[in-house]
């Protein structure tokens, strides 16, 4: 496979060249021209850029988080319960999964880091173990994040007219008048629909990795312990030892969750839940397990490293947005959904093409921004609720994390095993995320 850059620029391509011979110029300008200038003014849409920062951040904030000491503890200690492959599967599948409910980077380097340290207890107990579906099971949480309260969808349509902002040039302004001004996450990730799913996910994938892990094979492991961060001695002095204070860390900590209750308990309580939101709750928390400036910077030093794809990316999608949007071709795949599916069929087209958009755009708020419009237009012409539509989206782009490795880079640097050793265990539970959300689609 090529980079994911490559990717992008090369669905770029494609995408102009699909505008050139299936959408007409508007003006008397040249076609190729117009589409160039709808494809800039996509990579520099404000509101998309602002998206994209906002994903940056519930990322890195969530790696910045599990990089802290108590979180480190937290996972030693879990550790020690493990004695073999499969208790040490179910543990590690269970915990990667709740984590990634809350946070998706959060639980990617939680699964990553707690993968690793069952690896070094192996060695350092005596116990054989599968390390490879070990770090299958630490890898699980990417395949349930999108229906969490970190999912980039239910976020951005929980955002107060983000909708609206969406669907501007898509459709006739009739449909758009329907859009609601946000969906709360009582419609989405706290739906009883999501939460039953969910709570279908985190008994039966634990359970199907366990019984596997009966029969798995034994595998060497030779590795060295793993320190995660660790801050250079440096020697501070007057105004620097601000740095190292815990006064300072935990405090500014402290005034940001304050300000957070106070400024959205309102919206708590309505179970609406924006990037913003989020983001400004785990700057707070990650400064208080951090305990100093000091070490919360060295966390985010290391923590950036995993948003290059994000940052450099991003742009390219929304040039993509730009040229479907503006060209029409939005309109033209939302109604050739339309005459095919029905409202019964559509969320199962929707879970389908969004597995497929996955592979090839392996970013959930990259795949919104590109695919949003579509499902959102589909929805609203064949009387599907909104929210039903999302999740359909939601459930397609993360079971495909199973086959596409891209967002599993972290984890295999950390673990040290390779794409190929988790992949036959990943496309297993796949396929059995796969029935549990079509059923799920189909009759709850």
């Amino acid at each position: 496979m090529p980079s994911p850059f490559a990717i992008a620029v090369l669905l770029t391509l494609l995408t102009m060249l699909l505008a050139l011979f299936f959408t007409e110029a508007p003006t008397d300008q040249s076609h190729i021209l117009t589409i160039l200038g709808y494809w800039e003014s996509g990579i520099w849409n404000n509101s998309l850029l602002v998206f994209a920062y906002q994903m940056m951040l519930i990322l890195v904030l969530g790696h910045i988080l599990v990089l802290s000491k108590p979180m480190n503890l937290l996972i030693v200690r879990l550790t020690n319960l493990v004695s073999n492959t499969s208790n040490a599967v179910l543990l590690v599948s269970a915990c990667t999964m709740i984590v990634s409910f809350f946070n998706w980077g959060l639980g990617l380097i939680f699964g990553a880091i707690m993968a690793r340290k069952v690896a070094e207890a192996s060695q350092l107990r005596g116990f054989k173990i599968n390390y490879p579906l070990v770090g299958a099971s630490g890898y699980v949480g990417l395949m349930i994040w999108h229906g969490g309260i970190s999912g980039s969808a239910p976020l951005k349509v929980a955002e107060s007219g983000h909708l609206a902002s969406l669907m501007t040039g898509v459709g006739d302004a009739s449909l758009i008048a329907k859009l609601p001004d946000l969906i709360p996450f009582s419609e989405t990730v706290f739906s009883s629909f999501n939460l039953i799913l969910f709570g279908i996910l985190l008994i039966v994938l634990p359970l199907v990795l366990y019984k596997i892990g009966k029969k798995a094979p034994f595998t060497p492991i030779n590795l060295p312990i793993y320190k995660g961060i660790e801050s250079e001695e440096s020697n501070f002095s007057g105004a620097e030892k601000i740095d190292l204070s815990k006064f300072f860390g935990v405090g500014f900590g402290l005034l940001i969750l304050g300000t957070f209750f106070y400024k959205y308990s309102d919206s708590l309580l309505k179970m609406v839940i924006t990037p913003n939101m989020l983001n400004f709750f785990m700057l707070g928390l990650a400064l208080i397990l951090h305990q100093n400036f000091k070490s919360f910077l060295t966390a985010v030093e290391e923590a950036i490293k995993g948003a290059t794809g994000i940052l450099i990316q991003f742009p390219l999608y929304f040039g993509i947005m730009g040229i479907m949007r503006d060209s029409g071709m939005v309109v033209q795949i939302a109604d050739f959904f339309v005459s095919i599916a029905t409202p019964t069929t559509l969320p199962i087209f929707t879970f389908f093409s969004s597995g497929l958009v996955n592979i090839f755009v392996p970013s959930g708020g990259g795949q919104w921004a590109i695919q949003g419009p579509i499902v959102v237009e589909s929805a609203l012409k064949l009387g599907v609720p909104l929210p039903k539509a999302i999740m359909a989206l939601a459930y397609g782009d993360q079971i495909t994390n199973m086959l596409q490795p891209f967002w599993a880079l972290p984890l295999l640097g950390i673990t040290k095993l390779k794409a190929k050793d988790i992949l036959p265990y990943t496309l297993l539970l796949m396929v059995v995320g796969t029935v549990i959300f079509l059923l799920g689609l189909l009759f709850l």
